[in-house]
């Protein structure tokens, strides 16, 4: 059987996917695998991307690939939104969780002909996003920012030596290219305040660690 009928099968046996995403722990999959693996992307039928979470998981079991691919994500983060009770006429505040890419799925593995098969196969994929033949990884920095919107895993904090008295460049933000004198340090929430010289005066200024340089 060709690979467009073995798709065009799998699609005809997928049971309606539940409006209401899953849980993040159903979505995470297992845990990331060894540093030789990586991140790839495939696309999924609409609105199929947590039953092909499910699928994946489940022929990574029954297909002995636990050593070949790693772990499935669906990318989604929560958002806060308010409704008025019909009832109490009070605003009530609700916490859903939002896909980020819809239509997508991450998966860790190591790429091979197996694997490869295992999960373009699986049924709700439509195939590995690349610009050409082959499955290109997706860079490391891009699944990190990823994993922190989706509350994974912690942004990493900016280390810069400042003390009071130093002067700085903004390098970014409505001050860039200005110059300041270091007036407070707060390691804890990455944010120095400055004085800058505008219009022949010192005007205190709050930036992020990321947004200046020593000069």
């Amino acid at each position: 059987m060709t690979e467009e009928k073995l798709t065009q099968t799998a699609e005809s046996q997928l049971p309606e996917e539940p409006q209401e995403a899953r849980s993040a722990e159903t979505a995470q999959g297992m845990e990331e695998g060894p540093d030789d693996s990586e991140w790839y992307v495939v696309h999924t039928y609409s609105g199929y991307e947590n039953k092909v979470c499910e699928n994946l998981n489940k022929r990574i079991l029954t297909q002995n690939m636990r050593d070949q691919i790693f772990q499935v994500l669906v990318p989604v983060e929560e958002e806060i939104s308010f409704a008025t009770d019909s009832n109490s006429g009070k605003q009530k505040r609700r916490t859903v969780k939002r896909k980020i890419y819809p239509g997508y799925v991450l998966i860790n593995m190591k790429m091979n002909d197996r694997s490869w098969y295992v999960v373009r196969n699986t049924p709700g994929v439509t195939g590995f996003v690349s610009p050409g033949l082959k499955p290109v990884p997706l860079p490391r920095e891009e699944v990190e920012k990823i994993k922190q919107l989706m509350g994974l895993s912690a942004p990493q904090k900016v280390k810069i030596e400042l003390e009071v008295g130093q002067t700085v460049r903004v390098t970014s933000g409505a001050l860039q290219d200005h110059c300041g004198t270091v007036v407070e340090v707060n390691p804890e929430s990455e944010k120095v305040r400055i004085l800058v010289t505008m219009f022949g005066r010192e005007t205190p200024a709050t930036v992020e660690f990321g947004q200046v340089e020593k000069i």
